[in-house]
């Protein structure tokens, strides 16, 4: 199948992103090949790829425009669209601008890889097909909401890109974002079939709009010990942060009071990439099983999890209480969990689920079936930098420096403490994951 994939490819030569001359020969070479292709047929489509620099969006986009789209009524012309979709609200405005000279918005497909992930996908029929969660999810039952994003590796010769942009812009603003927009949005009128993209992204937008910018004490910096190292950092003074911890705040009737915190780094202590919704505590539970209050003031019966991992190993697992196994009647907690190889994956041929493809994979299968809802929409992207800029630009402008953490931690030291004050989390130290 490889290798009748490849018989159909050819390389086209450009001197530059917006050599007219170029995509005239390219019109001309895929005009040859639909004719061979589609003897009895008219209809043909056209699919291009922009892993390019930003600064080049405008250039490439009109020489499309005027020499390779797909004739009016023979088809449609589509682009995809790689991040980042600028550094700050002015240069998304001006990248928005550039792209929409010569592209209508149903052309233009923003690509999040994070939004083909599995387990994000499964957000919308997790929330909506299910009556129990819907019912728990809002302020009367979550104390708060994290998403998270750790890897054990620092910028490994990729510092040279990750220092014009940290891990604000590189990670919260654009992948945990969507996460959390899917997370916290209404019900779509259509989650599925026709107008379901926008109704999805509609939604989403709301969510954006509800929370206010950012301000400096909505965030923790940190930066990993040997960070300006890497050869390809030209400032070893580089205030650049390599981890970020943030609160947001929504306000609307569902999540009012309720603190979302998104986390990610670099060189931390494992790979992990989750959505964890922590509940209230059980009403009276503590006196009813004789547990009382620990040295903090906080119930001793451990706080409901629901947990969805992302990366390694897609799960689901609820954290609940359960009585202590023999003469012991304490609650204790474990979970109830769905891991999606050993449930789904691991029985080819058993019934529809046989294969669990990458994000791109799913991503690119969208465009060519024209659905947008997995995509970045403009006033997603206009209203999510409205939200960071400030912070971003008070950074810059006051080189607020990040608190240093070693490589292979959980963090900065005092991030734990920030989160916990922010947030109201309250982590059962005694409960230990066992990876099945």
């Amino acid at each position: 199948m490889v290798d009748a994939f490849l018989k159909v490819c050819f390389y086209q030569k450009g001197a530059n992103y917006g050599d007219h001359a170029a995509f005239r020969d390219l019109h001309e070479s895929l005009s040859q090949h639909e004719r061979a292709l589609h003897l009895s047929k008219q209809t043909h489509n056209r699919l291009f790829y922009f892993a390019i620099p930003p600064n080049v969006f405008a250039e490439t986009g009109l020489a499309i425009r005027q020499n390779a789209m797909t004739k009016k009524n023979t088809g449609w012309t589509r682009v995809i669209v790689e991040k980042p979709f600028g550094r700050d609200l002015p240069s998304c405005e001006l990248l928005l601008t550039s792209l929409g000279q010569n592209f209508c918005e149903d052309q233009l497909y923003r690509i999040d890889h994070y939004l083909g992930k599995e387990m994000v996908q499964n957000l919308l029929v997790m929330r909506f097909s299910n009556r129990m969660y819907e019912r728990l999810w809002s302020r009367d039952d979550i104390e708060a909401v994290f998403i998270t994003f750790k890897e054990p590796f620092g910028t490994d010769g990729r510092g040279g890109y990750f220092d014009q942009y940290g891990i604000i812009r590189d990670i919260l603003q654009n992948h945990l974002m969507q996460v959390m927009t899917l997370l916290a949005m209404e019900a779509p009128t259509r989650a599925f079939g026709p107008g379901s993209s926008d109704n999805i992204r509609d939604e989403k937008v709301k969510v954006l709009r509800s929370i206010p910018p950012l301000t400096i004490e909505d965030v923790y910096l940190g930066q990993y010990e040997g960070y300006t190292d890497d050869p390809t950092i030209s400032n070893k003074d580089s205030v650049t942060p390599t981890f970020a911890a943030i609160k947001l705040s929504v306000h609307n009737p569902r999540w009012a009071g309720v603190p979302f915190i998104l986390k990610a780094g670099k060189a931390l202590d494992e790979r992990k990439a989750e959505m964890r919704i922590q509940f209230k505590d059980a009403p009276a539970a503590s006196f009813l099983f004789d547990m009382g209050i620990d040295n903090n003031g906080d119930n001793m019966i451990p706080r409901n999890e629901l947990v969805m991992r992302m990366q390694p190993h897609e799960a689901i697992y609820i954290k609940t209480n359960f009585k202590s196994p023999g003469f012991a009647s304490a609650p204790v907690q474990g979970e109830l969990e769905v891991n999606y190889e050993s449930r789904f994956f691991d029985h080819h041929g058993e019934g529809d689920n046989v294969s669990n493809p990458a994000a791109y994979t799913r991503l690119i299968l969208d465009v060519i079936r024209g659905r947008q809802a997995a995509f970045v929409r403009a006033d997603e992207l206009v209203r999510s930098w409205e939200i960071f800029t400030p912070v971003l630009e008070q950074m810059e402008r006051e080189g607020i420096r990040p608190h240093t953490y070693k490589s292979g931690s959980r963090g900065p030291e005092g991030a734990d403490k920030w989160i916990f004050e922010k947030s109201g989390y309250v982590r059962n130290e005694a409960y230990k994951f066992y990876e099945k």
